[in-house]
């Protein structure tokens, strides 16, 4: 989850003439790094030969 602390340092960080669409790509994208840092953190990852088995899986 998204601090305001981060929101506010990813709007100070845009430059002057931003849109609201900017800001929410910025803040969509910082989440979405966010949640991989927490899935990493609590092991919810898969290795590359793991990825790639149910890769083959679905496309079957």
């Amino acid at each position: 989850m998204l601090t305001k602390e981060q929101i506010k340092k990813t709007i100070d960080a845009l430059p002057e003439g931003f849109t609201l669409e900017d800001v929410i790509e910025e803040i969509i994208l910082i989440d979405k790094i966010e949640q991989g840092r927490k899935d990493v953190a609590e092991g919810r990852i898969l290795t590359e030969d793991e990825v790639k088995n149910q890769l083959n899986q679905w496309l079957k």
